[in-house]
């Protein structure tokens, strides 16, 4: 392991590989232990991280162990955060500073997993889905820490748009707001997470991982911080029917209401929710379109250090 701050730990296969120009990817930790059930969360983790070598890059899976952030994680910390679960904390920004004090273990969010994967030296990050503006947020004010993070983290988050759970027009104005550019890999109109369309349509389509290299390099060369986030919709065999997703959402967000859930609880609530009244089939999904990311983040990695 290699110690570049008292409070950051990169793997030596991460060290090593960002010492040599390699392509790195950086993952999450929170769809380990908050986002699927075990044993899948594990296997799935250990999955993608293999897509992600298959593809030529290294996989740098991102969590606070012990009080130190970890880039770059072990088989057997990986099954320590799946066979946990929900007992390991869930970290956004605001979370971080306190497990690194108190010597704490916890999961990354799409926020804290692009502060570290920056503070690392790592542009380029593969997740399910971002979290964003939740529905009802004009009276509950909910909205996701993600969001503010791609307002200023120099990272390229690779996701299938945002959550399905969420309100998606209000988190396409947000991100506007905040000059954050949406790109859809193929596809001009944003996907929906477990489907291929929402309707809604993206800032900007790139056919090639060559084009979002550049559009990173010229935002980022240009002194104009923040994120670039590319929504990769999720295979059409693997997709879900609309109609069936939004039916499933309903009832899951009517039954958090009713039993009071709110806040960081809200999203794996809903989630687990929504896997059980697809018959797991939003599980299976949600794993397809983890790995059609990493896939595609891999080659964005690459294209990124062959303008070096």
């Amino acid at each position: 392991m290699t110690t570049v701050h008292p409070m950051l730990t990169l793997s030596d296969e991460v060290a090593t590989a960002l010492a040599a120009g390699q392509p790195v990817v950086a993952l999450e930790s929170t769809i380990i232990s908050h986002g699927m059930p075990y044993p899948r969360n594990v296997e799935t983790a250990l999955a993608v991280e293999a897509t992600v070598r298959e593809e030529g890059a290294v996989p740098a899976t991102i969590a606070v162990l012990a009080g130190r952030a970890c880039v770059g994680l072990t088989p057997a910390q990986i099954s320590y955060l799946g066979k946990s679960g929900l007992a390991v904390p869930k970290l956004s920004r605001r979370d971080l500073p306190l497990a690194l004090a108190n010597a704490g273990n916890g999961a990354t969010t799409v926020a804290a997993t692009m502060i570290l994967a920056a503070r690392a030296g790592v542009e380029v990050f593969a997740t399910g889905g971002i979290g964003g503006v939740h529905r009802g947020a004009e009276q509950t004010f909910d909205v996701s820490a993600d969001l503010q993070e791609l307002a200023q983290t120099n990272v390229a988050v690779i996701c299938a748009g945002a959550k399905a759970i969420l309100d998606l027009p209000k988190t396409l104005e947000y991100l506007e707001t905040h000059g954050v550019p949406v790109v859809g890999f193929g596809t001009d109109d944003l996907p929906g997470f477990y489907t291929t369309s929402t309707g809604l349509g993206v800032d900007f389509r790139a056919d090639s991982v060559a084009q979002i290299a550049e559009l990173m390099r010229a935002k980022w060369d240009f002194g104009l911080h923040g994120g670039v986030l590319v929504a990769n919709p999720v295979p059409q065999d693997q997709a879900l029917d609309p109609n069936r997703v939004d039916a499933a959402i309903a009832q899951a967000i009517a039954e958090a209401h009713a039993q009071a859930i709110s806040g960081k609880e809200a999203t794996p609530f809903l989630l687990a929710r929504v896997k059980d009244l697809t018959g797991g089939d939003s599980l299976e999904t949600n794993i397809a379109l983890i790995k059609n990311n990493a896939r595609l983040a891999a080659g964005i990695a690459a294209a990124r250090q062959a303008q070096r």
